[in-house]
């Protein structure tokens, strides 16, 4: 199956991490919060019931392997998953690190405050991090 192009605000609002079994993981330019993007490259979906039953099973295991590890890793509060749409209608899952000292806690994360990006020794650092986290999962289907 050949692979969906890149809705271009996901483009502009994110940076390539790797390429996973289903999805592109991209990291969020908002340095308020560790924020990760799966994206399944899929063409014309929009939603999880888009997806056949593997490819469903696939995102909900990259989701939740790297949603658990990276809660673990940064001592999180809590980890927000969602899948909105309503802007960019290609699914896209969230991964949002949320900690009760953040800045918008405990409200949403979208539409609050202002962004802040990470300079370019930031996003090198923080994409080398979830890197090599991701790295040691087993994220294949079983």
């Amino acid at each position: 199956m050949e692979d969906a192009a890149l809705d271009e605000r996901l483009e502009e609002d994110s940076y390539p991490v790797t390429e996973l079994p289903l999805c592109q993981l991209r990291l969020m330019d908002d340095k308020r919060y560790p924020w990760l993007l799966l994206i399944p490259r899929r063409r014309g979906v929009s939603e999880i019931f888009d997806l056949d039953e593997a490819d469903q099973q696939q995102l909900w295991r990259e989701a939740s392997r790297i949603g658990q590890a990276l809660k673990e890793f940064l001592g999180a509060d809590k980890l927000n998953v969602a899948s909105l749409g309503n802007v960019v209608p290609q699914l896209h899952v969230h991964l949002v690190i949320r900690r009760e000292s953040d800045e918008t806690w405990p409200g949403p994360v979208w539409g609050q405050g202002e962004s802040r990006r990470y300079n370019l020794d930031e996003l090198a650092a923080m994409r080398d991090r979830v890197l090599a986290l991701v790295e040691g999962l087993d994220l294949k289907a079983d």
